[in-house]
């Protein structure tokens, strides 16, 4: 049996050229099918590129030159130099202090806006502040330790009698019935008529063989043991013919058409009662006068109101416990000792001479050369390949499931162990071992890869 698991990939397509990124000077020529017979198969392969040996000279060392270099020479001689010139040097002579006391304000008398004066009191809130500016306090014209206080007035109101309509004048109407005497009426409720009645057609179930396909050739996804080389070889097709397909159909057919009959429809009547008007409904209009009642109004004469004034000064309203106070808070003072120059500092001038060293100095006697010597190049025989017809991609005839045998794959196997590239066993079973030893093959006798091609059969002598 075959090994499935190496079965070519689907066909994508079989009419676009396939790109390759890594072989750009691959060339593509499966772009059409090959013109083939039914029961061949067909698989992408790859041919090898065709290279000629040729003998060329190489350069495997240019040529270069040494140089030689004639170090220069010295004469050696004493000399008295100058490191360090003569100079003044300063030294600082510091200032001389004495210590004062001073008095220091470090912070001003100011006045501040409190809840009380005593300490218990805090800082009066902005908004506390904003409602007394609201309410008639000149906080600007107060004086230390003045204090103001809100007080709340509750709103005003009077009591009066007033006379209001508690039902509006209106008619009263009274309504006298219609009369009427009972008879009885005999009335058609549907007149005579024609009904047409359908009689149903009748069918009868045939059958019939009908051709849905025809008999064709087509090409179809081969399967087998295929090597693929990259993702552009191992896909096989096979021109196979089909024989044409038809189907048993059922019909229904008419045996004999509907038809229409006409039938008469008598006429139908009722007996029912009936009221005849005697006297039509009347209507009598009186006048119902309005009324009033008095009743007792409140109105309020003045809002409730918060008002501010000086705590000393009595008047009306309730205390509300808010109270702002202008405190007098006293200047801080703080003694400080500081440090105030008695002496001011000054500078004293102290002269260096110069020092003076004794160094040894080389003066030039001969200058250094350089000597130059050339080496030739030096050249080699190298057989190098040139390459006279690109890889290609192309379709050939190959062996498979369609059209393969036991027998034919003992052969396969029996060649590659006479070769030396399979050493398994002859079971006619092509599995992954006897597809590397085919690819093996292929490579080492410059065939086409991919698949098990005719042109390998022929090359080992089994077609």
């Amino acid at each position: 049996m075959l090994n499935k698991s190496y079965a070519s990939a689907a066909i994508l397509s079989l009419l676009i050229p396939v790109s390759f990124a890594a072989d750009g000077d691959r060339v593509d020529a499966t772009d059409t099918l090959p013109d083939a017979k039914p029961g061949e198969c067909y698989s992408k392969v790859i041919v090898p590129a065709i290279f000629d040996d040729v003998t060329e000279q190489v350069l495997v060392k240019p040529e270069t030159n040494t140089v030689e270099i004639i170090p220069a020479t010295y004469d050696v001689q004493e000399k008295e130099v100058l490191v360090k010139e003569a100079s003044t040097k300063l030294v600082a002579v510091p200032a001389v202090y004495r210590t004062v006391s001073e008095e220091v304000e470090v912070a001003p008398a100011r006045t501040e806006w409190v809840t009380r004066l005593d300490r218990r009191g805090i800082p009066a809130s902005p908004a506390l502040l904003a409602a007394a500016t609201t309410n008639g306090v000149d906080l600007t014209a107060a004086q230390p330790e003045q204090c103001f206080s809100e007080f709340y007035v509750p709103a005003k109101f009077e009591t009066t009698e007033k006379e209001v309509l508690v039902k509006e004048e209106a008619e009263l109407i009274s309504i006298a019935d219609a009369q009427y005497e009972q008879a009885e009426e005999t009335v058609m409720v549907k007149a005579s008529a024609k009904e047409k009645v359908l009689v149903k057609a009748e069918y009868e179930v045939v059958e019939e063989q009908v051709m849905i396909e025809p008999a064709k050739a087509v090409w179809k996804k081969g399967t087998g043991p295929i090597t693929r080389i990259d993702n552009a070889t191992g896909d096989i097709m096979c021109l196979v013919q089909i024989p044409a397909k038809y189907k048993t159909v059922k019909k229904t057919v008419l045996k004999s058409a509907s038809t229409v009959e006409e039938i008469e429809v008598p006429a139908e009547s009722m007996v029912v009662p009936v009221s005849r008007l005697v006297s039509d409904s009347a209507a009598e209009r009186a006048t119902v006068p309005a009324e009033f009642s008095t009743v007792k109004v409140t109105n309020k004469i003045a809002d409730a109101a918060f008002i501010w004034r000086n705590a000393e000064v009595s008047g009306e309203g309730k205390a509300t416990g808010n109270t702002i106070c202008l405190q007098a808070v006293p200047a801080e003072f703080k003694t400080v000792k500081k440090q105030v120059v008695e002496a001011p500092a000054t500078i004293m001038e102290e002269k260096l001479p110069a020092v003076y060293q004794t160094v040894q100095v080389k003066n030039v006697s001969t200058e250094a050369e350089e000597r130059t010597t050339v080496i030739p190049a030096a050249y080699d025989s190298v057989l190098t390949r040139v390459k006279k017809s690109s890889e290609r991609l192309e379709w050939q005839r190959v062996l498979c499931e369609t059209n393969m045998t036991r027998d034919t794959n003992k052969k396969i196997q029996q060649v590659l162990k006479d070769s030396g590239f399979y050493d398994g066993p002859i079971d006619g079973s092509i599995g992954r071992g006897t597809l590397l030893s085919v690819e093996k093959y292929q490579k080492d006798n410059d065939l086409p890869t991919g698949g098990l091609t005719i042109q390998m059969l022929e090359k080992m002598g089994i077609m």
